[in-house]
């Protein structure tokens, strides 16, 4: 890449270079290794005696160990002590501690050695998922990505977590796992806060291409000349305004005998003016940057499932482009030709998230396949539906939806089903083609699912818009401002957990 000031050289994943280490020890290690220690304290009992304080002098600080507390202890021998109500420990559930865990990381900023006590005594969560929360908890509460000066100097150096001997070994694999799914998450999180001038569409296939190696992964990449000869028009029709080229990515992971055919496809927009139909010059133009989170969280995941062991294969397609203005670039009234051979009138070039998707759907739906997810910051009217805090979800498979929404829960990326309702299909019939790329100025995040659709062959199907959750306007426990790489996590699970759909609605 050149190293052109203006065109930035900064690592589009810094996450995968010098990583805290992360173990698992039966006794408290000295001051010098853990400068700061997490001690969980159940409601009505008393604090484990590392906390050096009774329940009655916690009681005075107004702690009472009710979920979610959490309260700073000064310890006699210098280190940090904090305290984390877990409420009632046979309630207690995985979002809980995730969020106590990123809780601890942040009462302690200062300190890059940090321990966790886990709590000894029946659990409603097992050791093991115990240790997975705690460590995504913790590694992604100390994740950032900041190119200004110092920000390559590591948050955090080490995480211990201290546990019984009976429980170490599955201590030690919740641990592995909660590294990997935090890795993931973090690589996502780096790709949607990188610049965009930085993070071109072909930067993107070559992070690809380093990851793919060490992930167990197929990684092949098509440049714009073999998009031409493979007819996909969406891409190359976004990309017409853009001095940089598009790139189509694609990812397999192939275990052996797999359980299930899973298809993903991400929204890869690396910047998004809007084209044309320019986007006004606010704030929300400025994060435009993270027009590519779909294909960031189908990054990162991709990464983890080899190690986590998924036994369904999963074969993922990354659109990416740039949707700039330009005197090239794509025009209202344009009509392109896409993969299959629908022509489809664009009425709005800033609706391109769903041209260049549709390309990747057709290409997932062309191989042998047992359901297609994809992910996507597609409308505007997902986010004034559902906020920040929530992603929609649509699909013809309830089946598949149940288990993106159960992945969902699970990672506490959550999403909420929106009808696909098919009568608003007749706003996108065109006069001169076989549809429109944009609706009426009701039901957006709909009619967009609605145009996906058109793409998948009735194969079993689900579309998650993560408009709204793309980018956090505060910190919120693990959670980081700005662009939030939503929806690795979730991916995750859902390959982990991928069930064939029984049938389509």
């Amino acid at each position: 890449m050149s190293g052109n000031p203006a065109r930035g050289t900064f690592d589009p994943i810094p996450s995968t270079r010098g990583r805290p280490t992360v173990r698992v020890a039966t006794q408290l290690p000295p001051v010098a290794e853990a400068a700061a220690l997490a001690v969980p304290v159940s409601e009505g009992g008393q604090p484990p005696a590392d906390l050096g304080v009774d329940a009655a002098q916690l009681e005075v600080a107004g702690f009472a160990g009710k979920s979610s507390q959490t309260l700073v202890v000064p310890g006699a021998d210098g280190r940090a002590l904090v305290a984390l109500g877990i409420g009632s420990g046979d309630t207690i559930d995985l979002a809980t501690v995730r969020d106590l865990a990123a809780d601890f990381a942040r009462a302690v900023p200062q300190h890059k050695t940090l321990a966790v006590e886990l709590p000894v005594g029946d659990l409603a969560i097992s050791a093991a998922d115990f240790a997975q929360v705690v460590v995504e908890g913790v590694l992604l509460a100390r994740w950032r990505y900041f190119v200004g000066k110092g920000g390559d100097e590591p948050t955090l150096t080490s995480l211990t977590l201290v546990a019984p001997a009976a429980v170490a070994d599955d201590v030690r694999e919740g641990a592995r796992r909660g590294e990997v799914v935090a890795r993931a998450a973090a690589i996502s999180r780096d790709l949607s806060n990188c610049p965009a001038t930085t993070l071109t569409a072909a930067r993107m296939a070559e992070v690809a291409q380093e990851l793919a190696p060490g992930a167990g992964l197929e990684v092949e990449v098509f440049a714009e000349d073999q998009l031409i000869e493979m007819g996909c028009g969406g891409i190359l029709g976004v990309n017409l305004g853009s001095v940089d080229e598009p790139r189509l990515i694609r990812l397999r992971y192939s275990p052996p005998d797999p359980t299930g055919r899973l298809a993903l496809i991400g929204k890869g927009v690396m910047y998004d003016s809007g084209g044309i139909s320019l986007k006004p010059a606010d704030e929300s133009h400025a994060q435009m940057k993270n027009d590519m989170t779909g294909a960031a969280a189908i990054m990162g995941a991709m990464t983890a499932l080899g190690e986590l062991g998924c036994s369904a294969a999963v074969t993922a397609y990354l659109c990416c482009t740039d949707n700039m203005p330009s005197g090239s670039a794509m025009k209202l009234g344009d009509v392109l030709t896409m993969r299959n051979g629908k022509t489809v009138e664009v009425l709005n070039t800033d609706a391109e998230g769903r041209l260049v998707m549709a390309d990747g759907l057709c290409l997932a739906t062309e191989e042998p396949v047992d359901a297609v997810v994809d992910i996507a910051t597609l409308t505007g009217a997902c986010l004034r539906t559902l906020g920040v805090e929530v992603a929609g979800v649509m699909g013809n498979s309830s089946h598949l939806i149940g288990q993106v929404e159960e992945a969902g829960g699970i990672a506490d990326e959550p999403v909420w089903e929106l009808p696909l309702y098919r009568p608003y299909r007749k706003q996108l019939d065109s006069s001169i083609a076989d549809l429109t790329n944009m609706g009426g100025v009701n039901a957006g995040s709909i009619t967009a699912a609605l145009f996906l659709e058109e793409f998948v062959d009735a194969h079993p199907w689900a579309h998650i818009d993560i408009a709204g959750t793309a980018q956090q306007p505060a910190v919120r426990t693990w959670r980081n401002k700005g662009a939030s790489g939503f929806g690795a996590k979730l991916l995750i699970e859902l390959a982990m957990r991928f069930e064939v759909p029984e049938g389509d609605d």
